[in-house]
């Protein structure tokens, strides 16, 4: 009864290993995806992600999830980016070339953080959205 109850657990295991790494590969896999750090202004903790930015929404899933709904959602047209600087002390889970926007959003101040290959795209992005009316 105990090897069983063993050999299920290695299985569930093994099962959610391999539907984790399935979902970071098929996020990965899709067009404007990059890897993008995000924390709510004033908090001390970054959670790493994959996000999409196309059309009209970047849409950001968290890297350690096997949820498939994005858990944020930044409209294109209400993202404002209000500053930029690289890591600094209290960022030790960034990587040192990581570079740091404080952007508004809709759903309040945020932090994105990403590699600088990807600023200038994210950029683009933002830039290039339609005017508010």
């Amino acid at each position: 009864m105990t090897t069983a109850l063993l050999v299920l657990a290695g299985v569930l295991v093994v099962v959610l290993v391999v539907a984790f790494l399935i979902r970071r590969r098929l996020l990965l896999s899709g067009l404007g995806a990059v890897t993008m750090w995000l924390r709510p202004v004033g908090s001390s903790r970054w959670s790493v992600g994959v996000a999409w930015y196309g059309g009209e929404a970047l849409l950001w899933y968290r890297a350690l999830s096997l949820s498939v709904r994005p858990q944020q959602r930044l409209c294109r047209t209400e993202v404002q980016v209000e500053g930029r600087r690289p890591p600094g002390r209290d960022d030790v889970a960034l990587p040192d070339d990581a570079v740091v926007l404080t952007c508004a959003t809709g759903a309040g101040r945020k932090e994105l953080a990403m590699d600088p290959s990807t600023v200038t795209g994210f950029l683009s992005w933002v830039e290039s959205a339609p005017p508010v009316h």
